[in-house]
């Protein structure tokens, strides 16, 4: 089934996410709320709180299909509430759900799309899991690299981006937006086959 959707006529939810407040802008682990940002504009939508679901919300279309944009306003590791919240408020399956996540497992830059697995230690995805009560949601993967020497992997993740990885930042984030306008317009296959 290559359709990403249990309704392909029902809205997407796309959640990217990351850490509140000005102390975690440029991170690594905030590129998900970047990629997010990139959608809006893209969609011409502005981010507005949403205080049912306890995430920053956006609605447009894309490829046709009606796009809720998501940035949870809590902490990573509580990120499943708001999307939990998100997905009930506006009606969205659990495999309607797109999440854009960080990822140490992929070199910089490199994006994948896959439906459900493991969380590979992401707090995120786990608390994400836990919430909608099922890992068959879909993840577009940023790579972000694995850390230097023996650097703890949660510090990793809390710290800017190099100097050289903000010089391809930004075709990296474009990338990851493709990504997820190719989901809502081809299902997951189709756009695997173009992203991997």
């Amino acid at each position: 089934m290559s359709s990403p959707a249990a309704r392909p006529d029902g809205p997407l939810l796309v959640v990217g996410l990351g850490n509140p407040g000005p102390d975690y802008e440029g991170t690594r682990h905030n590129v998900g709320f970047v990629v997010a940002d990139v959608l809006a504009g893209r969609l011409g939508a502005r981010f507005s709180a949403h205080k049912r679901s306890g995430a920053d919300v956006a609605e447009g279309r894309l490829a046709g299909r009606r796009i809720v944009l998501a940035k949870p306003r809590g902490y990573m590791n509580l990120s499943g509430g708001p999307v939990a919240g998100a997905a009930r408020f506006f009606s969205v399956a659990p495999t309607d759900v797109i999440v854009v996540h960080d990822d140490l497992d992929l070199e910089f830059g490199v994006v994948r799309l896959k439906r459900g697995g493991g969380e590979g230690g992401h707090n995120g995805l786990r608390s994400i899991s836990k919430s909608l009560a099922t890992k068959d949601y879909l993840r577009v993967r940023f790579g972000i690299g694995r850390p230097p020497g023996r650097q703890d992997p949660a510090d990793y993740v809390l710290k800017r981006w190099s100097s050289a990885e903000r010089k391809e930042l930004d075709v990296s984030v474009e990338l990851a937006a493709d990504a997820v306008e190719a989901l809502a317009a081809e299902g997951l296959e189709p756009a695997q086959n173009r992203f991997h």
